[in-house]
């Protein structure tokens, strides 16, 4: 009796992140479902895999005896895949991609589209959130790659630039600081802030240009923390406070002279945007693919205010 790719599928995900829950989000299936599957492994090898404690699972002796040999055939599948469709000059499969919200959100679609033009048979998943969350789905082999606005330490990780982007602040129009093309740092702090999340890569940007510019960010008048861009905007045109933002964000509002955008007198802030992806793995062909397309692609956009 053999066992199914997809028992070992989900048998590979619940034992990378130690949670029936996680697992069911990665794979798309429910958790009874997850559940299931593994309940059928462990009939077939007539022994338990995971042991459970309340809130928590680990592996016994054989869950980590059949997880190595897992690793290992599915990477021969994904390599099998890769050798077979360079032969056939057919890129196809599944990339998963991971981006922090400002590129998910106004940067990815444009590349995406012209992707699928060129890779009809690669099915693209994007997942959006913040930067630190980001880095953990790559670190736990959640997504491919990733497109990060947030500096990112870590040695087993590679960091490319994708293209430099400048953060700005945005007013409603008619707000006192208006007057300023380039607005004195210091007036900041007299008028109410809209922040987004901790995690945020903006944020954490931010945070680093003010610090050089002797300005504590808690300093400032914070009323609101929001999870996206757009929430911010939002909250900037309905008159809660000023913000701080990617140009590459307010386009729209810029043309229809909903939102004013001025730099802050003497300091620069720019960051860079970034690809992250494992050191050492495997990488498909369409995932291979995706990175080269995205890094020809990066150098086209402009990101002037």
């Amino acid at each position: 009796m053999s066992f199914s790719d997809t028992r070992l599928r989900v048998f590979h995900a619940v034992a990378k992140h130690l949670s029936f829950t996680r697992a069911a989000e990665e794979l798309y299936l429910t958790q009874p479902a997850v559940t299931f599957q593994i309940r059928q492994l462990e009939e077939h090898f007539d022994t338990r895999l995971f042991d459970r404690h309340h809130n928590r699972i680990t592996m016994t002796e054989a869950g980590l005896t059949v997880f190595t040999y897992t690793e290992r055939i599915l990477e021969l599948y994904r390599e099998t895949d890769k050798a077979i469709n360079e032969m056939t000059g057919m890129t196809r499969g599944m990339v998963k991609l991971g981006a922090s919200t400002t590129i998910g959100e106004y940067i990815l679609p444009t590349i995406l589209s012209s992707y699928h033009e060129l890779f009809p048979k690669v099915r693209v998943r994007m997942t959006v959130d913040n930067t630190r969350l980001i880095v953990r789905k790559l670190e736990d082999a959640t997504i491919d790659i990733g497109i990060v606005e947030g500096p990112v330490q870590n040695k087993n990780i590679n960091v490319i630039p994708c293209l430099e982007d400048e953060l700005i602040v945005i007013l409603p129009p008619g707000h006192p600081l208006a007057k300023f093309k380039e607005i004195p740092i210091s007036k900041l702090k007299a008028y109410p802030f809209v922040s987004r999340d901790e995690g945020s890569g903006t944020r954490e940007v931010i945070v680093e240009h003010f610090k050089k510019a002797n300005i504590n960010y808690n300093d400032l008048d914070m009323v609101l923390e929001l999870g996206t861009t757009e929430s911010v905007k939002a909250a900037v045109e309905g008159n809660v406070g000023f913000s701080v933002v990617s140009s590459v964000s307010i386009n729209k509002e810029l043309r229809l002279k909903s939102l004013t955008a001025h730099r802050i007198k003497g300091v620069s802030m720019r960051r860079m945007l970034n690809f992250v992806y494992p050191k050492q793995k495997f990488r498909s062909k369409a995932v291979e693919e995706m990175l080269n397309f995205a890094k020809s692609r990066c150098s086209t956009i402009k990101v002037d205010i």
